[in-house]
């Protein structure tokens, strides 16, 4: 077998761990996907014969890949839009290791659906905020060497740092992902289930539906890039607000469930192309209290979105 076949081959059976490992640092299964490309093409113009460890050889390529799209997010911040909770990733990802790396212990099975959309849904999310308010090398510091146990030697040649710097990092950032709140389990499920049916019934023009989910003291803002006068708008009470939201439907139809800021919402994005957001309350009777319709541009860039399955 030619040197690039085998090599191709290795690369291919790690294929999924490297997209874990970039999503984890990236946060979105596309960039993750591009990072794992720029990684193969790396690893077509190297000289493989001589690595002891291809997994650890490998991620540490994917890492570095990573950390530059990090910085060059920082340098130009942009919101990924259209990624998918990945569950074969997400599952890598809570496995905790490296495959091929010291200590390493085998992937962890992927579990049947259902749990893979409550992992995504809840402990993802949670981390992925976390995540995303560190800087690039402690983000990376801390999930190459807590989520990944790659060891810090490791991880200090892929930053350029000392072993001990590296160290640093990760303490910094291990405290400040401990010192986040607790996901609310019941809370997303909640606000899933009634943010589910709030779609459907819009989608279908369902007045009385609509009308049952919403609080009878509920209030839409709408931002002046959301509504066709350009002015901002306002709307009270659950028969205007249910009208304004059938009168909707062709955008429902092309909306999806969201996590927005760590709370689930709705998006429209046709084709990919963040247009507005809808930014739910819900109370603990199940009711729709306020709606926030965000489409101005600088507003959707701060939100974190990531869309949900289903």
């Amino acid at each position: 077998m030619a040197d690039s076949d085998w090599l191709a081959g290795a690369f291919e059976e790690h294929r999924e761990h490297l997209r874990a490992v970039a999503y984890r640092l990236l946060g979105s299964m596309s960039d993750a996907d591009d990072a794992v490309q720029d990684a193969w093409l790396r690893v077509t113009g190297a000289d493989a014969s001589k690595v002891e460890n291809l997994g650890g050889w490998l991620t540490t390529i994917v890492a570095r890949v990573s950390l530059n799209m990090l910085r060059s997010r920082r340098r130009r911040p942009e919101q990924p839009v259209g990624d998918f909770w990945p569950a074969p990733a997400e599952a890598q990802a809570g496995a905790g290791a490296v495959a091929g790396s010291p200590g390493a212990g085998p992937a962890a099975p992927l579990g049947d659906p259902e749990d893979e959309a409550v992992l995504a849904d809840s402990v993802g999310l949670a981390l992925l905020v976390v995540l995303d308010t560190l800087t690039p090398a402690e983000r990376l510091a801390f999930v190459l060497h807590d989520l990944f146990a790659m060891p810090f030697t490791e991880v200090a040649d892929v930053l350029g740092r000392s072993a001990d710097a590296t160290r640093q990092l990760a303490s910094r950032a291990r405290r400040r992902v401990r010192g986040a709140p607790s996901p609310d389990h019941a809370g997303l499920a909640r606000q899933r289930e009634v943010a589910t049916a709030f779609l459907a019934a819009a989608r279908g023009g369902n007045l009385s539906a609509l009308v049952a989910l919403l609080d009878s003291e509920v209030t839409l803002t709408a931002d002046a890039a959301a509504v066709p006068s350009g002015r901002p708008a306002v709307l009270h009470g659950a028969e205007q607000v249910a009208t304004g939201a059938a009168a909707a439907a062709a955008l429902a139809e092309e909306s999806r469930l969201a996590l927005v800021d760590g709370a689930v919402g709705i998006v429209f994005a046709p084709a990919g192309h963040l247009r507005s957001v809808l930014a739910l309350t819900v109370s603990e009777a199940r009711r729709i209290t306020a709606i926030d319709v965000i489409a101005d541009p600088d507003r959707l860039r701060r939100l974190r979105l990531a869309l949900l399955p289903g």
